[in-house]
């Protein structure tokens, strides 16, 4: 029966960790866009290439 007067308190802080750490990734952006990262590792392009094809293509069709 004691143990439980320390879980029951610990826990609720490491959910509220969970909670705070969770709504600071929403507030960063973080789940924004979930698919162009996973289809980024199918791109042959090196990082600074595909940048600029964005950008260009950006320009173009504006």
């Amino acid at each position: 029966m004691n143990i439980l007067l320390m879980l029951l308190p610990i826990s609720l802080v490491l959910l509220g960790l969970a909670i705070a750490a969770f709504a600071w990734a929403v507030r960063k952006g973080q789940f924004d866009d979930l698919d162009t990262p996973a289809l980024d590792i199918l791109d042959d392009a090196p990082p600074k290439q595909r940048e600029d094809a964005r950008a260009r293509e950006g320009d173009d069709g504006a």
